[in-house]
Parts: C-alpha cells; sequence; structure tokens
C-alpha cells in the first residue's frame, strides 16, 4: 500500500481523518461557548481523561469551531515550567488587539490593553518568565496589585468587556490544565467565577489528566457548580471501528472485518493506537483489502514504535526509584492498586515511597482513583514497562 496515501496519523495533537465517537463532547463545547457570546449563562468545560484519548485533538477542534463563530480563541499548554500569567499574557495581547479594531470595541479594548499592561508589570518580578511587548501604559490601580488572584480578575474583567462591546465572546483553551500550580488555578477559577457573576463573556475550555477534577476542588470549593467535567474515554465499540474503516474508505481501500476486530481489541479502543494501529498495518499490507495477517505483523511495528516515542519520552524523564515504583505497579497488573500493595512489591513501607508517589502524581504519569488506590495515566504503560524492565532485578536495583 503506497505510504503517501496513508490517512492514518499518530501523533501528539494529530488530528484523524475521522473524529468519530466525539460529536457529544463537541457539541457540549459548542453550546457552551455560543451560550456565553449571547450573554447566556453556562458551565466552563473540562475535559478529564488518560493520554492518548484525544483531548489534544477535541480541544483543537472546539477551537476551531468557535473560531468559526465569531469567537475570540486563545489557546495555550500548561508545560510543568511556565507560569499561568506567562502563558495567557501573549494571547490576550492578540485578542485584545483585534478587538480594538472593532470601532464599538476600541475604547474597552484599550482599555483592557491598559489593564494587560497593568497586569504584566506588577507580575513580572514574581512571575519572571513573562515576555511580552506592549504598546499602552498601564493604568494605574488597574489589574496592577501585584496580587494574582486580583489582577486576573481586573484583567479578565476588563477584557470580558470588550469582548462584549464587540459582541463576541473570550474561550481560553487550556490543555495539560493539570500542570497549572494550585495558586495560579485557584485565581484563574476565582477570575471565571467573578466573570459569571457579572455575566461577561469569558469561559474556560480545558483538558487535563484525571487528577484534574480533584485539583480544582482543591483550589476553590466552589468548582463543582463552575465546570462540567466530562470524561473522555476509549471509544464505543462501533466509533472505533469507523476510525479504522473510514478513513481507508476515504482513500476507496479497506480492512479485512477479521483484521477491524483484531485492531479494535488490541488497542483497546484508544484513539492514538487506533491510528498507530492503522498507519502500520496499512504500510505493510501489499493490496486491498488489509488483512488480519497484515494487523498482526503492524502490531510488532506498531509496538515498536510506541516504544520509542510515546512510552521511552515519558520513561526517560524518570528517576530511577519513580521507575522501580512504575515497575512495581505493572507487576501487579491492569490496576488499579492500592499503595499498600505496591510497597509490598518493592518490600518498602508505604510512607516511606510516599515522595515517590507524589512525584510521579505530579509528572502525570499516575493519578489517584480514590483513597490510597494509583493508577497509569498513560493506557498500555505497564505492559512497556515489564518490556523494558524485564526480569526481577529492577526489585533490588
Amino acid at each position: 500500500m503506497d505510504p503517501i496515501r496513508n490517512p492514518y496519523s499518530p501523533g501528539a495533537g494529530t488530528p484523524p481523518v475521522d473524529l468519530a465517537g466525539r460529536d457529544e463532547l463537541l457539541e457540549r463545547a459548542r453550546i457552551a461557548t455560543q451560550r456565553i457570546m449571547r450573554g447566556r449563562p453556562a458551565k466552563s468545560v473540562i475535559m478529564i481523561g488518560l493520554r492518548g484519548v484525544g483531548k489534544t485533538v477535541l480541544l483543537n477542534r472546539m477551537r476551531s469551531d468557535a473560531e468559526s463563530a465569531g469567537i475570540q480563541g486563545l489557546f495555550v499548554e500548561a508545560p510543568e515550567d511556565r507560569s499561568l500569567p506567562a502563558l495567557l499574557a501573549p494571547e490576550l495581547r492578540k485578542s485584545l488587539n483585534r478587538l480594538s479594531r472593532n470601532e464599538q470595541a476600541r475604547e474597552l479594548a484599550r482599555r483592557a490593553q491598559r489593564a494587560l499592561a497593568g497586569f504584566v508589570g506588577a507580575l513580572k518580578v514574581q512571575y519572571g518568565d513573562i515576555q511580552v511587548s506592549l504598546d499602552l501604559d498601564p493604568e494605574p490601580g488597574l489589574a496592577d496589585n501585584g496580587d494574582l488572584t486580583l489582577d486576573l480578575q481586573a484583567l479578565l474583567e476588563a477584557s470580558g468587556r470588550a469582548a462584549s462591546s464587540a459582541g463576541t465572546a473570550l474561550a481560553l483553551f487550556v490543555d495539560e490544565l493539570q500542570y497549572v500550580p494550585e495558586n495560579q488555578l485557584a485565581a484563574l477559577i476565582t477570575a471565571l467565577h467573578r466573570a459569571s457573576q457579572r455575566s461577561l463573556p469569558v469561559v474556560l475550555v480545558a483538558a487535563g489528566l484525571p487528577q484534574l477534577r480533584g485539583r480544582t476542588g482543591q483550589a476553590r470549593s466552589y468548582a463543582e457548580r463552575l465546570f462540567d467535567f466530562p470524561e473522555v474515554g476509549p471509544l464505543s465499540a462501533d466509533a472505533a471501528r469507523q476510525a479504522i474503516e473510514r478513513p481507508a474508505a476515504a482513500e476507496n481501500e479497506r480492512f479485512a472485518e477479521d483484521a477491524v476486530r483484531y485492531i479494535v481489541e488490541v488497542t483497546h479502543r484508544y484513539p492514538y493506537f487506533l491510528q498507530e494501529w492503522g498507519k502500520h498495518a496499512w504500510d505493510i499490507a501489499e493490496a486491498s483489502p488489509i488483512t488480519l495477517s497484515d494487523a498482526q505483523q503492524g502490531t510488532r511495528s506498531a509496538v515498536a514504535a510506541l516504544d520509542e516515542g510515546f512510552f521511552r519520552v515519558r520513561f526517560d524523564r524518570l528517576a530511577p526509584s519513580e521507575k522501580r515504583y512504575l515497575r512495581a505497579m505493572a507487576e501487579l497488573g491492569g490496576g488499579p492498586h492500592r499503595s499498600g500493595d505496591v510497597a509490598a512489591t518493592l518490600s518498602r513501607e508505604v510512607t516511606s515511597l510516599g515522595p515517590t508517589r507524589s512525584q510521579l502524581i505530579a509528572k502525570g504519569m499516575i493519578w489517584s482513583p480514590s483513597h490510597g488506590d494509583t493508577a497509569f495515566t498513560v493506557p498500555l504503560f505497564g505492559q512497556f514497562m515489564k518490556r523494558i524492565m524485564p526480569g526481577s532485578d529492577w526489585k533490588t536495583s
């Protein structure tokens, strides 16, 4: 099969040919953003799910849909080493520049730009990673207290008023929200709450790992009333089949029925893995229909590709003690696992492993479905740990 025509696209946030099984999530975000633009109340949306379920793809699609409807979309990804003010300031600058060209919104947009100048100037010492050039001088007393919670409220309020005067809305699209430190997350939640109370068109559409729901509640107790938390999981069996069959059909090719069943089963219906298996089965096949044998041979190359990239980049960030902790989890099976069972596997006391477990949660490698339980955030990572750390030497190394 011609690899140039291969329609499958495994990658970080790479959109598939067919976004199967996600219509309900897309519709939820569309309704929320357009209600906000029309001055009607709506909860912000925070999608939660494991790695590989397509959250970034969905977030990008939601942003595209919002912008097509005339909404000002701000897209940021929250890495572990950047502050929220540093991420938001450049995106707000671009949106406010666009709003300032709207005759009805010009004066309010310029005031919001002055608020942004005050915000950056007041917080630049505290958050040294803010780097944004601004054309207007700050307005004294506007978003310049040096307190993130107060200043972000004032900044989003001024920006929301400018958006309202232009007949649009500001939609903040934030990926990997779980990496935002708790005090900064609390400031964002407070600012969104204030905007909601004042019926301003400001909304958050975000994505993150499963621990994010608990983190928002810890940051602000009223978060559960401010956000919807739709879960993004594996596709349904029908949607998984569509994710394999439809891209091939668009190229006038097809998979044999048993090949489709095999791929759906071996990938556990995770969108990223469906794309990976589809790609490798296509590249191996000599002709259509792509057979069960092609799909099985594709498994070897798909697993090798995952081991070299998707899994390995996460493994290489880990300290030796963290690797042993994850290997112990893999030894216990699919999970979730009690922290005590992981400790027993390592012949350690639970309390002594607390810092390691906390660090793995902070790195986004594991999460706690319930108190004392631990589970992988990366599907099939346990199998990878067994491949890369075989035998039993890891217990004593």
